[in-house]
């Protein structure tokens, strides 16, 4: 069951299309994330749905119910739909405690209960109640914000690039918490940032947004593996893109014979492959086009465990192109230094884009 529809959002600035006929289902319970760079639209999108804007024209649906459509739009304050902003915009003249409070209908000993209760699912201890917000730590903020919001008990939880303000290592402790907690509450979220990382590890379902467009949405793990086009590949990580010529389920390109995901026969193709699927050993005598090809390692970048080379292929055959560089990840303890010959094997199948 989907708990969030949108149908052919569109919404204009002048002569700015911000967006354009945005189609999107939202299945209820799920984390979905909209993921997109600067200027994709995809901030006005959650707007839209929050209803701090309207759309010039399209449909929204929550739980059935219509928000928006050409004949009425139901405003912010009556959608029940919680909203965690990035800074989370607590009110700095407020205790912790009445932050959290903000809206609560319960008077007395109940308030204070559910205040309680509040605290203590997004992990903040009990002697915090009355402490200000300049008082908090970046993580302890987004923690109220996050309670203030669960407070409603929101049919919906928007957030706005709520963790890009933290530091790295509590960055990530924080969106496993967040997921955690959402995730058993079992509320239905959207995410919105421009991290990739953070996006796909966030995510039930990734949206990419460019231009003022959804360009492609589905489960994390196929938008990274089957990328409709080389742009989105690159954005949502590194690629290795070349061309190729596919022939009975498989590419022959400049490393050699690879399986790929679908059997386009004799034809010119685009494909892809991750930094990951590729794997580096000391060069052999004589590799063949069907065991991959050799290569020097030109750079090595070790940032601990792991290790980001960059080889140059070496033409095996006369129709093979030298020169060509490309990406490697590798363990940071065995990678090859600089300058190593290597022979480059791949992992998998590789990606034909569909636009090829």
């Amino acid at each position: 069951m989907n708990a969030l529809e949108l149908h052919a959002i569109s919404k204009s600035y002048g002569d700015h299309q911000a967006l354009e006929s945005i189609n999107l289902s939202v299945p209820a319970g799920s984390r979905t994330v909209i993921v997109g760079p600067s200027g994709s639209g995809k901030t006005t999108l959650l707007r839209m749905i929050a209803g701090f804007e309207f759309p010039d024209t399209g449909r929204l649906s929550l739980n059935g119910q219509t928000l928006v459509d050409d004949t009425h739009e139901v405003p912010a304050h009556q959608r029940l739909i919680g909203y965690v902003p990035q800074d989370g915009a607590l009110f700095p003249h407020m205790t912790v405690a009445a932050n959290i409070g903000f809206g609560l209908t319960s008077k007395g000993g109940k308030k204070k209960e559910r205040i309680a209760e509040l605290m203590d699912s997004v992990a903040l201890d009990a002697n915090m109640a009355n402490r200000w917000p300049h008082e908090l730590s970046g993580g302890q903020q987004q923690r109220v914000a996050l309670a203030r919001a669960l407070a409603q008990q929101p049919r919906l939880m928007l957030l706005d690039e709520p963790f890009s303000a933290l530091d790295t290592g509590l960055r990530g402790a924080m969106r496993k918490m967040v997921a955690r907690l959402l995730s058993d509450a079992g509320v239905t979220t959207i995410l919105v940032t421009h991290d990739q990382s953070e996006a796909l590890s966030f995510a039930d379902q990734l949206a990419v947004m460019r231009d003022g467009r959804l360009v492609q949405s589905g489960h994390p793990l196929d938008l990274y593996r089957y990328p409709d086009d080389e742009q989105t590949a690159l954005f949502l990580g590194d690629a290795v893109v070349m061309p190729a010529r596919i022939e009975a389920g498989w590419a022959h390109c400049d490393l050699g014979r690879i399986p790929v995901n679908n059997h386009r026969n004799n034809s010119a193709a685009q494909i892809m492959l991750r930094p990951e699927q590729l794997q580096l050993v000391s060069a052999q005598p004589s590799p063949t086009e069907a065991t991959g090809c050799r290569a020097v390692v030109t750079d090595r970048d070790f940032s601990g465990n792991t290790c980001t080379l960059t080889v140059e292929l070496q033409a095996s055959t006369a129709g093979d192109q030298a020169g060509r560089s490309l990406t490697v990840r590798s363990s940071g303890m065995y990678a090859p230094p600089a300058g190593s010959a290597v022979h480059v094997s791949t992992i998998g199948h590789a990606h034909v884009f569909s636009d090829a």
